[in-house]
């Protein structure tokens, strides 16, 4: 009679114990804060990048990023993954163009800096080592390609985000000023995030500290030759909608009318005079794909 008591009693106990667990729990999701005890919850309403934004304080005033201090601290990267994972298809589809622009741009840059953490020191291969820098990018192999991310709660690649969604959607050519695959004759790392609010004036800001490195961008007037980065080569037509004009650069084909409009926009009068009135040949320097590493 004793152990059968006992063990009402203990029964009794534990569905007291567990409704009042259970009506805590509703209590708190009533007051909004379940997300702060829903394991892998987001909190999409007060989206920030404040993580990434930690992840870059290992970037310096040059856009060259310390890898080995980046891979030791690695949780603010890993924190910004899980949430650009977890985040709602319904938020990111209230958010405007440009909110819309700065999460990918930021999401490419903040996964790339994760790909080459994830295989920092980087190891060459023989073949590949014939081809491109031991340290580069282009060792880890199918980087663009095969290695998936988990993006609002998708698998896609580097190469997706870069194809599919920011040049074909967005019709913003700005974006090869911003976007960093992690080598030297990329654009300079930007030392903070992209914001949707800011986007304008920062595209234009990493458009002007691109065209002002030589190794990327520079006019040499007595040979009478433009070299261009070979970004514009690649991606010369992503800029014929906005910069195409039949008002300069006629005798150039229809992607490097807009290449060259484009960049003349960002010179000196004294260079966009030039580049309007004289006539030059154009050539495109050689991309340099060793790491943007720091002391490298």
């Amino acid at each position: 009679m004793r152990l059968l008591l006992c063990s009402q009693l203990k029964s009794l106990c534990l569905r007291s114990l567990t409704g009042l667990l259970l009506l805590n729990m509703a209590l708190l999701i009533g007051n909004g804060f379940a997300g702060r005890f829903v394991m892998g919850a987001v909190d999409t309403e007060n989206w920030d990048y404040a993580e990434l934004a930690a992840a870059l304080t290992q970037v310096n005033s040059k856009g060259m990023v310390n890898y080995g201090a980046l891979k030791e601290n690695r949780h603010n990267l890993d924190e910004f993954s899980r949430r650009i994972a977890k985040l709602k298809p319904d938020t990111y589809a209230s958010w405007g163009r440009n909110e819309k622009i700065a999460f990918w741009i930021n999401t490419y840059n903040g996964l790339t800096l994760l790909a080459i953490i994830e295989n920092y020191p980087i190891k060459a291969s023989f073949l590949s080592s014939l081809m491109y820098p031991k340290n580069s990018i282009r060792q880890i192999s199918g980087v663009w390609d095969d290695l998936k991310f988990t993006i609002l709660g998708e698998e896609v690649t580097l190469a997706y985000i870069e194809h599919s969604v920011l040049r074909k959607k967005f019709n913003e050519p700005r974006i090869h000023m911003a976007l960093v695959c992690a080598a030297k004759s990329c654009p300079a790392l930007r030392p903070e995030p992209f914001s949707g609010s800011r986007l304008d004036e920062q595209l234009d800001d990493q458009t002007r500290n691109f065209l002002r490195n030589s190794m990327k961008f520079r006019i040499d007037q007595a040979a009478k030759v433009v070299y261009l980065s070979e970004i514009f080569d690649w991606f010369g037509k992503d800029f014929m909608d906005r910069y195409g004009t039949d008002q300069a650069f006629r005798e150039h084909g229809p992607a490097l009318n807009a290449v060259l409009n484009f960049v003349s926009s960002y010179l000196s009068q004294s260079d966009r005079a030039y580049l309007k009135n004289t006539e030059f040949e154009v050539s495109y320097l050689e991309y340099d794909w060793s790491l943007n590493e720091q002391g490298s």
